[in-house]
């Protein structure tokens, strides 16, 4: 009889111990992921207080595990190094991999950055997205090239903020990066 009670309760710990590890895991799970949108929150709230970003950069990142990866382009240098300053200083971050493009110092660029503002500003409701410290519409220009970077509400802005980035005298070139928040394909 004392054989078969400590097989029953060899059982009964095993089950025990397995049904803590199963529940474990999914917590475990749960905690990482908190921690996640937790600095992944941190990180953009950072991002886009910097005191010199604007209408003309444009910031992303990714986080792997304590890893942040910067990219995007910036028309000051200090904007670089101001990105990556902010981003070490959060808790759960580890390390920074800065991979933000400075754009070269261009009278050329400059005027079509500020020529294709002033586009989108006075084209239909676009006005609208560029408003604000941080519009959802980004100019980037790099050598005569220009890219819209950001979200408008639905394809039909999407496509109007091409047509009028596109018909400002000097640029080379446009790819529209924007996203739809509504409609579209986007």
């Amino acid at each position: 009889m004392k054989g078969f009670k400590n097989k029953i309760l060899g059982i009964a710990a095993v089950l025990t111990l397995a049904a803590s590890a199963g529940t474990a895991a999914p917590v475990q799970a749960q905690t990482q992921r908190a921690s996640f949108e937790q600095v992944s929150k941190k990180v953009r709230k950072e991002l886009v207080t910097l005191p010199y970003f604007g209408v003309f950069d444009n910031l992303a990142y990714k986080i792997d595990g304590g890893t942040v990866t910067l990219y995007g382009q910036v028309v000051r240098p200090s904007t670089r190094k101001d990105a990556e300053r902010s981003v070490a200083r959060i808790d759960g971050v580890e390390r920074v991999v800065n991979q933000i493009e400075v754009l070269p110092l261009s009278g050329f660029d400059d005027e079509i950055r500020y020529r294709t503002f002033r586009e989108l500003q006075r084209t239909g409701n676009l006005f609208y997205f560029m408003r604000g410290a941080n519009p959802s519409i980004h100019i980037i220009v790099n050598r005569g090239h220009v890219t819209l970077e950001g979200f408008v509400n639905n394809e039909g802005d999407r496509r109007l903020a091409n047509f009028a980035a596109r018909s400002v005298p000097g640029v080379f070139s446009v790819t529209n990066n924007l996203r739809a928040e509504r409609g579209g394909k986007y």
